[in-house]
């Protein structure tokens, strides 16, 4: 009961088809919804975004996706409008197994700023309530899955780590975007965090 599968973002948005689509992303589902039975826990992250949110790249004129813009709290890359709260774009994958979860936890939902990682919100300090949530239930184990490995999983893992969590992420169960470098830049700084990297 100590070790919970966190699945990042299994959303319709970031599926082939939708506004910000991993490739492969909805190939993974199958092997996620498996691995459900194996935790002690499960908690789904789920973007849910405000219309015109600031991470938006229609939020600012002139601006493209994949542009980066400096906010207060730091660089933001600048993405296509997503995970619209209510819209079929942010709900879950069709696919995903959603009644073995004991958690969900929706994030991004301040206009202000984006908010990749399942603990902080980007600017590294505002909590989402997630770590409170795991000490109540004493669980010290993570497995991290989902989508984007290089974003919002990489994030999470860091910030797990950081605050002291045994933290594994599942690269088979994992997709990414790969922009910029993102990919190699995530996968080692997740080594240098102490993050178990496993089926890649």
């Amino acid at each position: 009961m100590t070790h919970a599968l966190i699945v990042i973002d299994m959303q319709f948005d970031f599926c082939p088809g939708g506004a910000l689509a991993v490739a492969g992303g909805d190939r993974i589902i199958d092997g996620i919804n498996a691995r459900m039975a194996d935790f002690g826990a499960v908690i789904l992250t789920q973007d849910w975004h405000p219309a015109g949110h600031s991470s938006f790249a229609s939020s600012h004129p002139g601006a493209q996706p994949m542009d980066v813009t400096e906010m207060p709290y730091g660089p933001q890359i600048l993405w296509p409008d997503h995970c619209v709260q209510g819209s079929t774009g942010a709900q879950f994958h069709s696919g995903l197994n959603r009644d073995k979860a004991d958690m969900i936890l929706r994030k991004g939902v301040n206009p202000a700023i984006d908010s990749y990682s399942a603990f902080f919100e980007n600017d590294h300090q505002t909590p989402t309530g997630l770590h409170g949530y795991l000490q109540t239930r004493d669980i010290g184990t993570l497995t991290l899955v989902g989508l984007a490995l290089d974003f919002c999983v990489n994030f999470s893992a860091l910030d797990a780590a950081r605050l002291g969590y045994d933290v594994r992420v599942d690269m088979a169960l994992s997709r990414g975007i790969d922009t910029g470098g993102s990919m190699g830049a995530a996968l080692d700084g997740m080594r240098a965090a102490g993050v178990a990297l496993s089926g890649g």
